[in-house]
């Protein structure tokens, strides 16, 4: 697993902090998605893992707190900007996001949770472990301007289970 999680390693990276991912989540039979810019892969406990920050008021945390996977989709050409814009700017609480944006969920190869079809780089993850963000140990400069409102993240660590592109889709 660690070689094919490194393969994609640099492009993920890059693609991730400059356009942003589909981060997706299935609960029951209902999926959610969401855009996220904010993410860490690297190796924890002797894995490999993707980190993903999610806001509590967002209705996607919701399916988070309760749930065992998420995937996360990252899409490597300018045409993804618009439908990131749309998934990051509506609520799945009032809106169809998959039906706004025009993208599809896609049956992912290891675990119950969809990739998103038009993306390029997909990793399955499943949930070790969680923590919520706590203002008094966050350096003060970043808690004054990622949270002038004081909505704090909560930092879910997923083990990355599979990793492919597009083509191996």
């Amino acid at each position: 697993m660690s070689v094919e999680y490194m393969r994609h390693l640099d492009r993920s990276v890059k693609y991730l902090h400059r356009q942003g991912a589909y981060l997706t989540v299935k609960k029951g039979d209902e999926v959610a998605v969401t855009t996220i810019s904010w993410g860490n892969m690297g190796f924890e406990w002797g894995r490999p893992v993707f980190a993903v920050l999610v806001r509590e008021s967002r209705y996607i945390h919701e399916m988070l707190e309760d749930n065992t996977e998420f995937t996360v989709s990252i899409p490597t050409n300018k045409e993804a900007d618009e439908a990131l814009k749309i998934v990051g700017s509506v609520s799945g609480r009032d809106v169809d996001k998959f039906k706004e944006a025009n993208i599809t969920a896609h049956k992912s190869k290891t675990i119950d949770t969809p990739v998103i079809e038009e993306a390029d780089i997909f990793y399955e993850c499943k949930i070790i472990y969680s923590h919520k963000i706590n203002p008094k140990n966050l350096r003060k400069d970043i808690d004054r301007i990622s949270y002038m409102d004081d909505n704090y993240h909560e930092i879910f660590y997923g083990e990355i289970v599979n990793s492919y592109t597009k083509e191996e889709l």
